[in-house]
């Protein structure tokens, strides 16, 4: 009987029934097992974020944005330039609200905010700061991302030669004909008349959340051109983040913030785990990690192209 258990896997010692080479786990261990673990569900909340709560970001500025330019509209306080209607010396501030785009063969109906650096398209199109409003003489350029945060200008090639669309402004509602859809390499329109308006939407070519070049639809004022009060800033005042396909790169002060509290977090977990139970690690680790990785996420998200 002794040589049968000094013979079984484990020794006399070990309890039977107990898993053949079962081996305490060094502590670590479970700091790289925890560290893993968070990062591969920061991974996945980043995916998350892009994919689902960047839309529901975008709806939610929407809805709000609408309510807010319908009741500046409806008291006569809409901008109608590039500076504020009270203040003529004052530009804008980025992200105000200063047009409503429909688009009926694409069913959209987004509200376009003043500024095109990429934390503004979060909310929705934007409108280039050094070009006049929608409706006025010139050529207006509006920018929209193709994909994430709900990728309102996601179907812009759908759009054909003769399709209309609409842009209501502080000054009235304009009607545009579409000249075409226009990539890199493909010839300008033709220059546009003294005292003409035309629209360009912009937004990204190629795969979803993979742009590979700037697409353009032309598009030519039908209606009657609108007072067009002077243009205080040139090309030259934009930052690059503005341009197309820009980045934020501010974004990388708050993502080493954000990065930073994640980072922390991650290793006082992995360390409260040695001494903690895993489902007591784990009820207070999911909601602090969910937030610090959307935190974390939106920064990243604003270090992508602009128009992504």
């Amino acid at each position: 009987m002794s040589t049968l258990l000094a013979d079984r896997p484990g020794g006399p010692d070990r309890p039977a029934g107990s898993p053949v080479g079962d081996r305490p786990v060094s502590p670590a261990r479970r700091v790289a097992a925890t560290t893993i673990t968070v990062v591969s569900a920061v991974l996945f909340i980043f995916a998350a974020y892009i994919a689902v709560v960047s839309a529901l970001h975008h709806a939610r500025a929407q809805h709000t944005a609408y309510a807010d330019f319908r009741q500046a509209l409806a008291l006569a306080t809409a901008p109608v330039g590039p500076t504020q209607p009270d203040d003529p010396t004052t530009l804008l501030a980025p992200g105000t609200p200063v047009a409503v785009l429909s688009i009926p063969r694409l069913d959209l109906r987004e509200v376009v905010f003043e500024g095109t650096t990429g934390s503004i398209l979060q909310d929705g199109p934007g409108h280039l700061r050094n070009t006049p409003l929608p409706g006025q003489a010139g050529v207006s350029v509006i920018m929209g991302r193709a994909a994430a945060y709900g990728g309102p200008f996601g179907d812009l090639s759908r759009l054909n030669p003769a399709d209309t669309f609409t842009v209501t402004t502080g000054q009235g509602a304009s009607t545009f004909r579409v000249l075409g859809v226009r990539r890199g390499g493909d010839p300008f329109p033709p220059p546009l008349p003294a005292g003409a308006g035309r629209l360009t939407l912009t937004t990204a070519d190629g795969p979803p959340l993979l742009p590979s070049g700037v697409l353009r639809v032309d598009a030519d004022l039908i209606s009657e051109t609108l007072p067009t009060p002077a243009m205080p800033l040139t090309a030259g005042d934009l930052s690059p983040a503005e341009r197309s396909l820009g980045t934020d790169q501010f974004a990388w002060v708050q993502l080493v913030f954000w990065g930073q509290a994640l980072v922390a977090t991650t290793m006082l977990l992995a360390w409260v785990r040695l001494r903690w139970g895993r489902w007591q690690v784990w009820t207070v680790a999911v909601p602090t990690l969910s937030f610090l990785g959307v935190a974390t996420a939106d920064q990243i998200a604003r270090l992508l192209p602009n128009l992504m």
